[in-house]
């Protein structure tokens, strides 16, 4: 999926997402229009999820969701167009050159209004209610606080957004699509450091 600035930058060094079998950029902005109509589109949503999973062609990607491959060819376009797919490798198929294409970069960083938290809005749209959440269901949900320094919390956001990148680049399979919401952010609540270390609030 994308997520929202500022975050930490990914520490990825250069190498592939784990799972993925190409090489991508740790993050990108989604700062011009164009960028934000590309992923406007449930579907194309959904084929910059998938090629996390690994490089796919037109084909494979038509297969993937379904639909015919010139609805999906021209949602591809888009999405190179925008410079947010890339092609990362050709081959010939009966002397057709067939291209797989990834993402340019494992992140998307998306701009939001003031005072929104991110994604919260989409979050609330696409949760399913049917499904409870808790210890005995597939799901699972919680709310921790803690009092630590700013380097600390930097280091939390980095290994969370890498737990999402794996989270995403997990083969498909199974009946239920399952979303995965992170956010670490600083709280408005009056925090004391008792004498002799730092204050632990749960």
């Amino acid at each position: 999926m994308s997520d929202n600035g500022p975050t930490a930058p990914l520490s990825l060094g250069g190498k592939p997402v784990p799972g993925v079998d190409y090489e991508l950029a740790d993050e990108v902005l989604v700062d011009t229009v164009e960028r934000m109509k590309a992923l406007g589109d449930p579907l194309r949503l959904l084929i910059v999820d998938l090629v996390l999973e690994r490089a796919m062609s037109v084909t494979e990607l038509a297969k993937r969701v379904a639909r015919p491959r010139g609805s999906v060819a021209h949602h591809v376009d888009v999405l190179v167009t925008a410079g947010l797919l890339q092609v990362v490798r050709t081959r010939k198929v009966r002397a057709i050159e067939e291209r797989f294409y990834g993402r340019v970069a494992a992140t998307f960083v998306m701009p939001h209004q003031p005072g929104e938290l991110p994604f919260m809005r989409e979050v609330l749209a696409e949760v399913d209610m049917r499904h409870e959440v808790g210890p005995d269901s597939s799901g699972g949900a919680t709310y921790r606080r803690a009092r630590i320094p700013t380097e600390r919390a930097a280091e939390f956001a980095d290994r969370l957004m890498k737990l999402s990148l794996e989270f995403v680049a997990e083969p498909r399979g199974g009946d239920i699509e399952y979303g995965m919401y992170v956010l670490l952010f600083p709280t408005n609540r009056l925090g004391s450091a008792p004498s002799g270390g730092e204050a632990r609030d749960v």
